[in-house]
Formats: C-alpha cells, structure tokens, sequence
C-alpha cells in the first residue's frame, strides 16, 4: 500500500514588512488545534513587530534610537535581542554590526529571524509534528514534512527571480541576504555606508538568529566574512559573487 501524505496546515500572515508562510505537520493534533496554534505563532510576530519597527516612529525601537527611551526602560524581549546582537557581533568578526547603522542602534538584521524562532517555539510546544516558518527569506524548521524527508528550502537566485540558485536540506534554520530585493540597503560596519561584496549569502545553522545576522555580514563581508563563518561550529556558509561565481564553507547539504 501507498503510504499516504501528513497532513499539512498551510498559511501566509504578512508582517514585519514581509509575508510569512507557514506549513504545519499536524501529527496527532486535530486541525482547529493546528489552526489555534498557527494564530499564537502569528501574534507572536506582530508583536515583535510592533516592538522593533524601525518605520513606526512610536514603536519602542524607534523611540530607544531617537534617545527618548533608557533601556532599563524598554520591554524585556528589548534586553535580550540586545544581549543577542552582542553576541553576532563578535562571532560575526565584526561584519554584522546594528551599532553601526545610520540613525542608532538597529537589530533588523537579525531579529527576523529572533520573531521567526519565537513563532516556531510555540508551534513546537503546541504539540505539531514538524513545521516550517519562511520570513521573507529567514526560515525555521523542526521535525520533517513526511516520514522519511527533510524539509528542503529553496534559495531564490539573485539575478532571476523565477529560478532557484539551489535547494538545501534543512534541519533547523537557513538565512538569506542580499540586495537583489531592496537594493544597496546592506550597511558597511567600517564605513557606515551601503555596500555589498555579495549578490547572495545564505547561512545555515541551529540559531536563525545568529544565522540571520551572519547571512547579513557574509552579504556585506563577501568572501572574507565567508571565512568567519567557516570557523563556527555548527554553522555553514553558501556565497554567490557579483561575478555570478558560488563558493561555501562545506557543512551544507545540497539537494540534487
């Protein structure tokens, strides 16, 4: 006998400037607890949302770099997005710096992928048997789409927005940057100027907080930020060049 599909809960939720699609293996949990779980992962992202939008002059973001705000005076997500910036910054070499953006301190780069793994969280703990969160790029996973499988994500080619410059097997998170969407938006830490060594950076890892902030300094670092990424554990690299070129650290599973 044919074995017969998971059944799978799909759904699109635009926020933080972007469209979020999720698909849900629902396991052993009936649909209208598939779907309550799907609508929590959402809140959580509109909430971070209205934390950290740098377009909403009044969000608590805006306000803490306009110098209206103290920290000890911010949301406690606040301090620990904070605290998690600190962290890609150094294992980033420096190349991933919200410190060194125009107007203040600025944690887009990397808390994308923050509010993703929060989303992701409470799928988990509502009982799913696997799930997948795509933020514009920034994707988690856990479990897998069918017996047998892992999830594969697609990275979209820079150059050609209906083709795919590969597909990876993943396993926890997988990140993307570059400027082939927004343009020069990719800020140089050393000269506090737009600039990018890369058409495309994906990074895979167990954090997409921290692969999200990496994908953002191999964008900006090229080849040489490659090469930092090389040295973390538990985290691979993948690189396509304004030359159209491809180069990565090893450690990423290719689909073929």
């Amino acid at each position: 006998m044919t074995a017969q599909p998971a059944p799978l809960t799909t759904h699109a939720e635009p926020v933080m400037g972007t469209v979020f699609s999720f698909t849900a293996v629902h396991g052993d949990l009936p649909p209208d607890a598939v779907r309550a779980a799907v609508a929590a992962a959402c809140r959580i992202l509109h909430h971070c949302d209205a934390l950290f939008s740098t377009w909403d002059p009044d969000s608590p973001a805006s306000r803490f770099r306009r110098g209206e705000t103290a920290l000890g005076q911010m949301p406690p997500e606040f301090t620990e997005v904070l605290q998690e910036c600190r962290a890609a910054k150094q294992a980033s070499g420096g190349w991933f710096d919200p410190w060194a953006i125009p107007g203040g301190f600025d944690p887009t780069g990397l808390v994308k992928g923050w509010a993703t793994e929060r989303a992701l969280a409470e799928l988990r703990s509502a009982g799913l048997a696997g799930a997948l969160i795509n933020g514009g790029g920034d994707v988690a996973v856990f479990g897998s789409p069918a017996d047998g499988q892992r999830w594969r994500v697609g990275i979209r080619h820079p150059w050609r927005a209906d083709a795919l410059a590969c597909v990876i097997e993943a396993d926890a998170a997988v990140a993307t940057s570059g400027p082939y969407e927004r343009g020069a938006h990719l800020i140089d830490p050393a000269i506090g100027q737009p600039a990018s060594r890369a058409a495309s950076a994906t990074v895979t890892g167990p954090s997409l907080a921290l692969a999200d902030a990496l994908a953002t300094g191999v964008a900006v670092g090229g080849d040489e930020a490659l090469a930092v990424v090389a040295g973390l554990d538990g985290y691979a690299a993948y690189l396509i060049r304004p030359d159209g070129s491809e180069t990565d650290t090893g450690g990423i599973t290719f689909a073929r």
